[in-house]
């Protein structure tokens, strides 16, 4: 496949998704950049912006299988990967498959269920695998989760482990719409279909599986020059130097980071990454990797802020 096959393709499905969906093309872009990538993203937002709905429209017109998993207090580790069960009729355990075993996987409410459960999680996002009494399963080369987060909740939420943040490749912030936006949201659902039939709004699938791999392979393909490479390097490194972050970015963050500007080169059409695809990434894939210090704390200083400005003091190649 090419550059401009993976162009249109990403086309197709923004397109199919807006059946469904009212603006929101930034929270689109950047699934559609973690899919190519082959990385997870985190959605957080205020109730009622379409985190959910985004997620199984997404795995609508990709035509991949998707699983739901509704995160609570309760959730035990075998409700998302499953268990062994004996068979007393066999005399065999016998593997009851819990619904990781999918494509894409919306962790819905993810922080609501404690760092036990959420742990579970770990080795499908890192290894796109699970194991049962020592034997290991795969998910698949592609698969994906879309978790999702409240936050303005702080009752019943547990804060997510460093080690699990890290592996989602982007930390969205789903912000509410602008006045046109929600009015034609408003207008849609007040007469016509309701947000809860989903099969209203006749999503399609726009890619099979053998374009999806074929589509990722070209991303791969996108050339990333030294001098980008050094780029990335020098921004995640200046990350752990700065006086106002206690813990700066990991080395897997540099090379999701790097893999991301490929894939977004891509959606743009082009075979080449720039500078302005990493400047472009750099707070969604960072600002959940990095812990604020103490002074910045009380300073009210943001992440967001804080990572902005080190994109800005790092030299960019030319």
């Amino acid at each position: 496949m090419k550059i401009d096959d993976v162009k249109a393709a990403a086309a197709r499905i923004r397109s199919e998704v807006g059946k469904a969906i009212t603006g929101q093309a930034d929270t689109i872009d950047l699934m559609l950049t973690a899919l190519f990538a082959g990385g997870h993203i985190l959605l957080e937002g205020p109730p009622g912006t379409a985190k959910t709905m985004i997620a199984r429209c997404f795995a609508q017109a990709l035509g991949v299988a998707y699983g739901r998993i509704q995160f609570t207090p309760d959730l035990m580790p075998g409700d998302i990967v499953g268990a062994n069960i004996y068979n007393f009729q066999t005399g065999q355990f016998t593997l009851t498959r819990g619904p990781i075993f999918c494509d894409l996987l919306l962790a819905d409410e993810i922080n609501r269920t404690p760092p036990k459960t959420q742990a579970a999680l770990l080795e499908a996002m890192q290894e796109h695998a699970v194991t049962f009494d020592g034997t290991t399963y795969s998910l698949g080369s592609h698969f994906m989760v879309v978790a999702t987060q409240n936050p303005i909740e702080h009752q019943g939420v547990y804060p997510l482990p460093e080690a699990q943040l890290d592996r989602f490749l982007f930390k969205h912030r789903v912000t509410y719409p602008s006045v046109e936006e929600e009015r034609a949201i408003i207008a849609r659902h007040a007469s016509g279909t309701p947000t809860h039939e989903f099969d209203g709004y006749d999503i399609e699938p726009q890619i099979d599986r053998a374009s999806l791999e074929a589509a990722i392979a070209a991303v791969g393909s996108v050339t990333l020059v030294d001098e980008v490479v050094d780029y990335v390097a020098a921004l995640v490194r200046r990350t752990r130097a700065s006086p106002e972050l206690e813990v700066g970015a990991s080395p897997r963050a540099g090379v999701m980071l790097a893999r991301a500007a490929r894939a977004r080169a891509a959606l743009d059409g082009r075979a080449y990454v720039i500078p302005d695809d990493v400047k472009a990434l750099a707070v969604s894939a960072l600002r959940h990797r990095v812990i604020l210090s103490a002074a910045a704390q009380i300073d009210g200083r943001q992440v967001e802020e804080i990572v902005a400005d080190l994109v800005d003091q790092t030299e960019a190649p030319r």
